[in-house]
């Protein structure tokens, strides 16, 4: 397929939860768990248990209706705010929050944390504390001067982003102009996470295949670089199954922060 023909994650419609089945759920033929959850939670713990990264409120700016990023998060904040593009993804996510009948099942994802953690026995109050701290799940409109309009937020002292900047940057002005936005929200000296796929071109839902902008980790390390942030961490694992769902060579986590 013709890479000008895929869809776009903002643009044309996205099944949140097909997305969900595809890349994150516990079937066994799920196959993409050690990329996309193990790897991720495994970083995210490491780095939330540094204690350097800490405060008031953190904002997640991600793909999909996705949870299993923020469970390490939310020990560390007194408040967690969703901001989504999608309609659908909203409603995917508040029907978890709400423990609403057909709402995902994300306790594998839980399980990970706290096995991780050592802590296997207070997965249930994992998952509750989780739902407590996301109690803000807001529709952004990203072409916006405030992405929240009418709602005015206060900078964040930290912003998570998973596979976003990926699947709504269509080149690398893209990228650079959509983090900006993302970097106009977090406080001096706050923290932004960037969960990302290099390499990637796209991938897939059901039958659509949607775009993913192709970058290395030269490209996002000067992007961070040249917009004023310093790199505290950097860990990037080669993927570790094929599969034509999508074709993403490595996945990259990385750490970095407002200068002064």
């Amino acid at each position: 397929m013709d890479s000008r023909t895929y869809k776009i994650y903002h643009e044309n419609d996205f099944d949140s939860r097909q997305h969900l089945e595809h890349y994150l759920s516990d079937n066994p033929k799920m196959v993409f768990g050690e990329d996309f959850l193990v790897f991720p939670i495994e970083n995210l713990k490491k780095t939330f248990s540094d204690g350097h990264i800490k405060g008031d409120i953190l904002m997640d700016l991600s793909v999909g209706s996705m949870v299993h990023h923020l469970y390490a998060a939310c020990e560390f904040f007194k408040d967690v705010i969703v901001l989504k593009i999608r309609e659908r993804c909203i409603m995917e996510l508040k029907r978890w929050v709400d423990e609403r009948t057909g709402a995902f099942h994300w306790g594998h994802a839980a399980q990970l944390h706290s096995d991780i953690e050592g802590e296997s026995d207070q997965l249930k109050e994992k998952e509750e504390k989780m739902r407590v701290a996301m109690r803000h799940v807001v529709k952004c409109d990203l072409e916006k001067e405030n992405m929240m309009d009418p709602i005015v937020l206060p900078p964040v002292d930290c912003i998570i982003s998973a596979w976003l900047l990926d699947s709504i940057s269509k080149d690398q002005d893209d990228y650079i102009r959509y983090l900006r936005k993302f970097l106009g929200l977090l406080k001096p000296e706050g923290h932004l996470i960037l969960i990302g796929a290099l390499d990637a071109t796209y991938y897939t839902i059901t039958k659509d295949k949607f775009h993913l902008f192709r970058y290395d980790e030269d490209f996002v390390r000067n992007t961070l670089v040249g917009e004023g942030l310093i790199i505290d961490y950097c860990k990037v694992r080669k993927r570790t199954v094929e599969s034509d769902l999508m074709d993403f060579k490595s996945i990259i986590f990385i750490e970095a922060h407002k200068a002064k």
